[in-house]
């Protein structure tokens, strides 16, 4: 499958991406080379990647633990102590094998570490495939704040090869598919149409839907990495969805989600908000509500939680002025930023996303 080149490294899929990775190691005399995995990685993709690499000395790895709680300040310190420890320079190389917490987790680290190493990434989630590891972006959360603490740092290399993707259980499949129907909705209807039928246990062609993923990701981040502009319309789903993966993650009573089950609620509550202020047509907005839940399960939030969730919109990053700013549809495929939306608007959400009910206006 043919590799995307960006202005400053290079995206590689299949068995091409090992050649590359293997030729560029070869090339390159590295200090020395540390694997950034966390508990599940190290047990069910490390093996897998030593089959298929072959280091000239020995590589250090350092694990991490796994899931989204862990993804903070703390863990950070705790891989630049080992970096440390273990001898790490300015001339030494991360690969970051994992899911989307350990390349965001991981870049930063290796962005900040001496002011700055080289690393690859090397995802293993459907969802760090199609949106993680790709475009730059770094970080961890602070407290109850997704992402805040971060840079745009760009990998040295990419490798996205779908044999990694037969150790994930289903629910982390689902988590994934959920970007690629964010990419559908956002920037190309007939993407949308094509994947909004699937089922995440069953894709077919899984890799050309993964790299038609990656193409539509990379084309946005190519023309605006540091988003100033339309980079920010990958975040449609994600004001409110961040904010309410952040709420289930610190409730006990409510069930955790992973990130792509939160932002596909997400989608279909800003859905609704895009039928409300930016014209997007009741048709589009049912076709999104019936085919999200066609493949993530419905979960119940009352008026508690509700409000809960509206609270932690004042932390979303893309906030400016004291603003919250949404991206919205104005149709499927295509974007509005910056709406200002009215607290009362995203209660008619929640209700709509409970029962599918559009009021008439």
């Amino acid at each position: 499958m043919k590799s995307i080149q960006s202005t400053s490294y290079e995206i590689h899929f299949g068995s091409r991406a090992f050649d590359k990775l293997q030729s560029y190691l070869d090339s390159n005399p590295f200090s020395k080379i540390f694997i950034l995995v966390d508990s599940n990685t190290h047990n069910f993709c490390l093996p897998k990647f030593h089959e298929r690499i072959e280091f000239k000395s020995s590589v250090e790895v350092i694990e991490i633990p796994a899931g989204e709680a862990h993804k903070t300040i703390e863990t950070c310190m705790e891989v630049w102590r080992n970096l440390l420890a273990l001898g790490a320079d300015r001339k030494s190389l991360i690969l970051n094998l994992g899911g989307g917490v350990v390349t965001d987790l991981g870049g930063f680290v290796a962005s900040t570490f001496k002011r700055g190493i080289e690393f690859i990434n090397i995802p293993t989630t459907l969802l760090a495939m199609v949106d993680a590891s790709v475009g730059g972006k770094t970080g961890v959360d602070l407290d109850l704040s997704k992402n805040q603490i971060g840079t745009i740092s760009f990998a040295s290399m990419v490798l996205i090869d779908s044999l990694f993707l037969d150790t994930l259980p289903s629910n982390e499949m689902r988590s994934g598919l959920a970007e690629m129907l964010k990419h559908g909705l956002i920037f190309d209807r007939e993407y949308w149409n094509a994947l909004k039928g699937l089922h995440p246990a069953k894709l077919s062609n899984l890799d050309q839907l993964i790299h038609h993923s990656v193409e539509l990701k990379h084309t946005i981040v190519s023309k605006d990495p540091n988003e100033m502009n339309d980079r920010k319309f990958l975040n449609f789903g994600h004001t409110l969805g961040h904010a309410i993966e952040s709420y289930c993650l610190d409730n006990q009573e409510q069930t955790t989600l992973l990130h792509g089950e939160a932002i596909a609620i997400g989608m279909i509550l800003e859905g609704y908000l895009s039928w409300e202020l930016c014209g997007l047509e009741a048709s589009d907005l049912k076709d999104i509500r019936t085919n999200i839940l066609n493949i993530y399960p419905l979960e119940p939030f009352d008026v508690k939680s509700i409000e809960s969730i509206s609270n932690l919109l004042k932390y979303d990053k893309k906030n400016t002025h004291g603003r919250v700013n949404f991206v919205l549809l104005k149709t499927i495929g295509e974007c509005q930023m910056d709406v200002e939306v009215d607290d009362s608007l995203i209660q008619n959400a929640f209700e709509f996303y409970a029962k599918g009910v559009i009021a008439t206006r």
